[in-house]
C-alpha cells in the first residue's frame, strides 16, 4: 500500500466510488454528514442510497466525524503523501471549502494536495470550480490543489471496472499525489496544467448530452447524435480556448472523452433527462421525479458566458431553449439545421 492518507469529503456515488478506488493503495478515509450513509457502509460494506448493490471494499473507513476526517489526512509520518478529495457536486463545494478554510490549522508542516471533482458552471456567478475554491480556501503555501475528472460512471468505478481519468493542477505534485493514491491495475491517472481546459470539457459536455439525449428521444438515429457529439466538440473547444484552456485538451480524455461517455451511454443522468425531453415530458415533470442533472444547472450559464466573450454557442443555446423557454424539442433540431451553411 502506497503512504498516502487520503480523506474523502462527501459520500454521495461518486466520492464513494472513489474512495473506494483509493482504499485499494492508500489508507483512506471517507466521512459524511449523514449518520444513516456512514452506518450503512461500516455495517453492510454498501452504501444503499447512491450504490445500491455494489459491495465496497474491507479496507475502507468511513465517518460521519468532521474532526476525525480532517485529522486522518493531518496525522502519520512527516513524509506522507496527504490528499483530500473534496466528493461533492458543485452546489455543496463552496460551503465545504469554506468549513475547511475555517477547520483546517493555520500551519501544517507538509504539503496537503487538495483536489475538487465536481463538473459545472455556478447558475448564479458563473464560476468555476477553481474559482470557488480559490475565492474560499486560504492561500497557504502548503495547500496546493486541482482538479480530478475525466469519462467516469461512478458504479463502474465502484464495481471495479477499468477508468481512465486526469489531474489538472498548476504543481506537479498535486498530480503526483494524485498518482499515487489512485494509479493501478484498475486506474490511469494522467496529468496536466490545463484546470480552464478540464473544466469547461466537463461542465459543457452535459449540456451536449442533454442534447444528444433529446436527439434519441426523438429517434432521430445515430447519424444525429455523431454530428451534435463532433459540433458539440467544437463548440465546447471554442469556448474553452477563448477563455484559455489549451485545444489538445479537448481531445483528450476530459474533452472527447468525456463527452462521448456522457451523451451516449445508459447511465449518464444528463442524457436521460435529454431523452425524457425529445419524448415530450416537460422539465418540471422530470425534476419532479428525482432525476437531476448538472447539465440543466450550468446550460444558461454556459450561454452567458459565451455571450459576454462573444462566442456562438448554437448547440447550448438550443438547449436552453428547450429546457427553459418551452421550445418544443423538434422546433429545436429544425432551427439547429436551418443555421446558414459554413465550412467545418
Amino acid at each position: 500500500m502506497s503512504s498516502v492518507r487520503l480523506s474523502v469529503l462527501g459520500a454521495g456515488s461518486w466520492g464513494t466510488a472513489l474512495a473506494a478506488l483509493a482504499s485499494l493503495r492508500s489508507d483512506t478515509l471517507l466521512w459524511a454528514r449523514d449518520t444513516e450513509t456512514i452506518h450503512a457502509i461500516q455495517q453492510t460494506r454498501r452504501n444503499p442510497r447512491y450504490l445500491p448493490g455494489i459491495d465496497l471494499p474491507a479496507a475502507l473507513a468511513a465517518t460521519d466525524d468532521w474532526s476525525a476526517a480532517l485529522a486522518h489526512v493531518l496525522q502519520g509520518p512527516d513524509d506522507a503523501t496527504r490528499l483530500i478529495v473534496l466528493g461533492v457536486p458543485m452546489a455543496g463545494l463552496e460551503n465545504l471549502c469554506r468549513r475547511l478554510a475555517s477547520d483546517l490549522p493555520a500551519q501544517v508542516r507538509t504539503p496537503i494536495h487538495l483536489l475538487w471533482t465536481c463538473k459545472g458552471i455556478s447558475p448564479d456567478t458563473q464560476q468555476w470550480p477553481h474559482q470557488i475554491v480559490s475565492a474560499a480556501l486560504p492561500h497557504a503555501p502548503w495547500l496546493q490543489a486541482g482538479v480530478l475528472s475525466g469519462p467516469s460512471f461512478a458504479r463502474e468505478v465502484a464495481r471495479g471496472l477499468p477508468v481512465a481519468l486526469t489531474v489538472a493542477s498548476t504543481q506537479a505534485q498535486t498530480g503526483q499525489a494524485a498518482q499515487a493514491a489512485f494509479h493501478g491495475t484498475q486506474a490511469r491517472i494522467y496529468t496536466t496544467r490545463d484546470i480552464i481546459g478540464v473544466e469547461v470539457g466537463g461542465a459543457l459536455k452535459n449540456v451536449m448530452a442533454i442534447a444528444c439525449g433529446i436527439s434519441d428521444g426523438l429517434q432521430l438515429g445515430t447519424n444525429a447524435r455523431a454530428a451534435l457529439i463532433t459540433r458539440g466538440l467544437a463548440e465546447i473547444q471554442r469556448l474553452g480556448v477563448t477563455l484559455g484552456g489549451r485545444a489538445e485538451t479537448f481531445t483528450g480524455l476530459t474533452g472527447l472523452g468525456d463527452l462521448v461517455l456522457t451523451a451516449t451511454g445508459d447511465l449518464s443522468r444528463n442524457r436521460q433527462v435529454g431523452i425524457a425531453l425529445g419524448q415530450g415530458q416537460s422539465l418540471d415533470t422530470i425534476l419532479a421525479s428525482g432525476m437531476t442533472a448538472e447539465g440543466v444547472r450550468c446550460a444558461r450559464a454556459a450561454l452567458a458566458l459565451g455571450a459576454r466573450h462573444e462566442i456562438e454557442l448554437p448547440i447550448t443555446e438550443a438547449v436552453c431553449q428547450v429546457l427553459f423557454e418551452g421550445l418544443p424539442p423538434r422546433q429545436a433540431v429544425a432551427a439547429l439545421l436551418a443555421r446558414e451553411a459554413r465550412s467545418e
